[in-house]
């Protein structure tokens, strides 16, 4: 239980950071207009779909990388870590170029009405610029955990938090004002709106991505120095043959939120905006689960490389218990706290309305998705 706590711990904060760049963007968009946090919410489950594929296939690697750990084999260890380089290309490659060709689109086809498709359109393209960075993001991150070292990935998100925080108030409004100690500071901006918001999302997270790359290179575990750089098909294949079924439960998943969120879409701009910061807030209320399920993953790989059966019940019933005693207790906070954390994001008395409902209606299936993910 205490190494599931200082594996899974930094994890979970680290994705608690990252959801706060969704969150930020969010809240200060929000405070422009219905219609502004409709264009950025409407292709948030598309980002979703995009980022669990990529997750996805990152535990495959994690899975082995972890096995020859624990089977005390460093050096596949380390050849296992070196190819993630090939599929970070691969799969930023393909993502990049699906995600752009969409993005004109992708609006009308979500059956979004007509006064957001140019802001939504624009934001989805922007923010997905970058997606080869944020593949790097991932995936390195968490070949960087299945060496044990939870640590760095967090530090490298707490820097793209707040670069995206800087840039969020130098981009998305034309100027703000802070009162303090008597004193008035006026911070000015571009007033870019939906568009800036995209921005410095892309930013952040591409600067995020070269961080973890060039880190992972110092870490004589995962480092390209000395190594073939070239792909191993056989292992590469292997890696993508365990991560199929979590490959294929994300993309089930996320076509099955992309298609809800059409539906949804369907009914109107404040519908969109409601359901759009109700997701936003939904993320971090997963961000336990996850962050167990990749410590789960790590030392049941350790455990199995170890052929130590015992070990791996142990980890596999900590890591449930602990999954979903958190996400129970927080959501009770989110049932109870759902008007006071929605105004947060709005002030369009509207949307808070619809918003407080559908937050009360996620938290009573918190416990059982923390749950179905650590199973």
């Amino acid at each position: 239980m205490h190494e599931l706590w200082d594996l899974g711990a930094p994890t979970i904060l680290e994705q608690a950071l990252q959801t706060i760049v969704a969150y930020v963007d969010t809240a200060m968009v929000g405070q422009i207009g219905a219609i502004a946090s409709a264009a950025v919410g409407l292709t948030t489950t598309v980002n979703w779909l995009l980022n669990g594929i990529l997750f996805a296939v990152s535990m495959g690697m994690l899975s082995f990388i972890a096995q020859y750990t624990g089977q005390g084999d460093l050096e596949a260890a380390h050849h296992t870590s070196a190819q993630a380089i090939w599929i970070i290309f691969v799969l930023g490659v393909i993502e990049t170029v699906i995600a752009l060709a969409i993005s004109p689109v992708l609006p009308m086809w979500m059956g979004a009405s007509q006064e957001i498709w140019r802001d939504a359109s624009e934001y989805f393209f922007i923010v997905s610029c970058p997606l080869i960075l944020r593949g790097s993001l991932i995936i390195f991150g968490n070949v960087l955990r299945a060496n044990k070292d939870s640590k760095t990935p967090l530090y490298i998100n707490i820097g793209v938090n707040f670069l995206n925080i800087i840039l969020n108030q130098l981009l998305i409004s034309s100027h703000t004002t802070i009162s303090g100690f008597g004193m008035l500071l006026s911070i000015p901006g571009a007033g870019l709106g939906v568009r800036g918001a995209a921005i410095a999302t892309a930013i952040s997270q591409g600067i995020g991505g070269v961080t973890i790359f060039w880190v992972a290179m110092q870490n004589p575990l995962v480092t390209l120095k000395g190594m073939k750089v070239k792909p191993e098909g056989k292992l590469l294949k292997n890696c993508f043959n365990v991560s199929l079924p979590l490959i294929g439960e994300r993309i089930v998943m996320g076509c099955g939120y992309v298609v809800f969120s059409a539906l949804v879409a369907g009914l109107g701009t404040l519908s969109v905006a409601a359901h759009s910061i109700a997701l936003t807030i939904e993320q971090a209320f997963y961000v336990p689960g996850y962050g167990i399920q990749t410590a789960v993953s790590t030392l049941a790989g350790n455990a199995v490389g170890k052929k130590d059966e015992l070990e791996l019940e142990s980890v596999v019933r900590s890591g449930l218990i602990v999954a979903v005693s958190i996400m129970t207790a927080m959501a009770i906070g989110l049932f109870c706290g759902a008007e006071v954390i929605i105004r947060f994001f709005t002030k369009d008395e509207q949307v808070i309305v619809l918003g407080v409902s559908l937050l009360r209606i996620v938290a009573i299936s918190e416990p059982m998705y923390a749950a179905l993910i650590n199973i």
